[in-house]
């Protein structure tokens, strides 16, 4: 299977690069599957139900969120009757929706899709990430139930992202870290056959501070005084992401970084 990852889209900027670029990215690259981390989506804080509506309609088979899932308060419910938008696994018990889905195909290919949220420097005490994925995955097993399996880990720290890439080795087709928006250069394939990526980046305007318009940010990092709310930058957006290959039993055969647009250096996958 051809697969695609985009990282955190954020704010408007970001919306309209995924919205504008991936229907022909669909076409032209013969994506059998898409999915995009869209927890920045709106105004830099959650999702709305309208924005989801917009990316969905774009191509993206699933959505994931992360520690703003529920910042736009209409998503308590979005999520409970849109099942192509997944939250956290261990996000609180009470959360609605639900952190892993099942999806099929056009062609009626299984992929399982999951995430989970790091506790190192999260500013809440979320439950331990590893068992609630390894969990999930039990349910789920590569080249068995599901031909392919993408998990979205959303974690501020890279050694944790990479400590969960070894610890799904071989379970998973693709480990991708998101939310710190700054695409890393680690794109592998580990020794049991899963590709992962420390950070995919973010689909969004990087002549920023990492999505916000900057003059917010460094005054705070200069003054220690808080002036105004941040501001999603609305410059011409890079989307930022992975490419994934799958073999028949859902290991990864080959994944490379995508960037396009915008300010940072174009790296695309070359057919």
């Amino acid at each position: 299977m051809k697969i695609l990852f985009l990282g955190d889209v954020m704010g408007r900027a970001g919306r309209k690069a995924v919205a504008a670029r991936l229907p022909a990215l669909r076409a032209e690259w013969g994506l059998d599957f898409v999915v995009v981390n869209g927890e920045n989506a709106t105004n830099g804080m959650g999702l709305s139900a309208a924005h989801a509506a917009t990316l969905l309609e774009a191509g993206v088979d699933c959505l994931t969120l992360g520690d703003h899932a529920f910042d736009q308060r209409d998503m308590m419910t979005e999520i409970e009757s849109e099942t192509r938008i997944i939250r956290p696994l261990n996000f609180a018990k009470t959360a609605p929706g639900v952190g892993a889905r099942m999806f099929t195909t056009q062609s009626g290919k299984s992929v399982f899709v999951a995430q989970a949220l790091g506790q190192v420097f999260m500013k809440r005490p979320f439950s331990d990430p590893f068992s609630a994925l390894d969990a999930a995955l039990r349910n789920a097993p590569l080249g068995g139930v599901a031909d392919a399996v993408i998990v979205d880990f959303h974690a501020e720290v890279t050694s944790e992202k990479m400590a969960m890439g070894h610890w799904l080795d071989g379970r998973a087709s693709l480990v991708v870290g998101t939310h710190t928006h700054v695409p890393t250069a680690d794109a592998r394939i580990l020794e049991k056959g899963t590709a992962c990526l420390s950070d995919a980046g973010m689909c969004g305007d990087y002549n920023s501070v990492i999505g916000m318009e900057t003059l917010e940010p460094m005054r705070r990092f200069i003054t220690g005084m808080v002036k105004g709310r941040f501001t999603p930058a609305n410059g011409e957006a890079t989307l930022s992401g992975v490419y994934l290959e799958t073999g028949p039993k859902g290991q990864a055969t080959r994944v490379e970084p995508v960037r396009i647009g915008g300010c940072l250096q174009q790296q695309v996958p070359q057919f």
